[in-house]
């Protein structure tokens, strides 16, 4: 199926129109008429090729919302006009131990929405900056009716991104936890932290987001300036959820937790981290990565937000702006998420 979209067509080139194909829906597959697609900061680390791994020409988005347009005859699962959702990753290899306990996230032959190729190795897969996708019945989300689709489109990424660590190391009632950095990552965190009656607090280096914070859910909003602020935090918090994708130096930050305390990475900064071992050993502390979720764990998430209420704060932006858009977010210039209206994209087709 011939498909408009805008793409990279080279590093740090700015995206533009771009038609390329989609596959024609096979048994299981889903097609799905994107309307609405989030910009991570991923997409602009990708399209840039800040982490040396990108293949181009390549259409980003992989917050994609919409709604089935046809379904492969031995599709079970959806029926066209359902509200549904495509996160990062679109296949995986469905036998090796990851896939079997529902973390296809970590599967090492998995297949991610854009930058990846299928499973026959040989197509290149295109993400959601685009009028349409075809993807396995597997690995299409429910959106609950609850849920309005522009502000959710950022839950398959920001949300599960954001929630599965909050759930792996248990916040929930009597946990402290704590989130650096308040943009599309953080403010998820925050709010969903807070819906599940955690003790909530943002770690900054300016007072700017206060408001913004409590208004989230946060209970406490520090700013992190000199010696002393560390020090009246030292062996606080038993999560830290670090959602900061620039260089920093961990260290000080690790002694924030409480013994046997947690910080989780969701952030990817482009260069390797150096960190103190004495914030680490001195009380039994834990530094650990998480990526996104596997796909039951995102549909759990999908409607645990629909019963708390919980969506993005977005911007909507026509696709036509996509490059001024990526150039605000990396000037960290949007409260809190921008999302891609899909329609404008077909408006331009005519």
């Amino acid at each position: 199926m011939k498909t408009l979209g805008y793409a990279a067509l080279g590093p740090r080139a700015p995206l533009a129109p771009f038609t390329f194909e989609r596959r024609t829906p096979g048994p299981h597959d889903v097609a799905i008429e994107i309307q609405f697609c989030g910009i991570c900061h991923s997409d602009i680390h990708q399209t840039r090729d800040e982490w040396a791994n990108s293949t181009f020409p390549m259409v980003p988005g992989h917050e994609i919302a919409g709604l089935v347009s046809a379904v492969g005859g031995s599709v079970t699962k959806f029926k066209a006009g359902d509200r549904v959702g495509v996160g990062c990753i679109v296949d995986s290899d469905g036998t090796c131990h990851d896939c079997k306990v529902g973390l296809e996230q970590f599967c090492p032959n998995g297949v991610y929405t854009y930058n990846s190729l299928e499973q026959d190795g040989v197509t290149p897969t295109q993400g959601g900056y685009s009028e349409r996708v075809v993807v396995s019945e597997n690995f299409v989300l429910r959106i609950p009716d609850e849920l309005p689709l522009d502000a959710a489109a950022p839950l398959l990424c920001a949300g599960i991104t954001t929630y599965s660590p909050l759930r792996h190391w248990h916040a929930g009632p009597g946990r402290k936890v704590a989130v650096l950095g308040l943009g599309g990552l953080g403010h998820m965190a925050v709010k969903l932290a807070h819906a599940m009656r955690a003790e909530v607090s943002v770690l900054s280096h300016s007072s700017a987001k206060a408001a913004d914070a409590r208004r989230l859910g946060a209970d406490e909003f520090h700013v992190l300036e000199g010696d002393t602020a560390f020090e009246a935090l030292a062996r606080h918090f038993d999560l830290i959820i670090n959602t900061v994708s620039a260089e920093m130096n961990l260290s000080p930050y690790l002694r924030l937790l409480r013994r046997d305390g947690t910080m989780a990475l969701v952030g990817l900064p482009e260069k390797p981290i150096a960190i103190e071992p004495f914030a680490l050993v001195g009380g039994r502390h834990s530094l650990a990565g998480s990526s996104i979720g596997g796909i039951a764990e995102t549909q759990e998430m999908l409607d645990f937000c629909a019963a708390h209420g919980i969506v993005s704060d977005i911007e909507l932006t026509p696709i036509q702006k996509v490059n001024e858009a990526y150039d605000r977010v990396l000037r960290s210039d949007v409260r809190y998420r921008f999302v891609i209206d899909i329609a404008t994209l077909r408006d331009a087709r005519g």
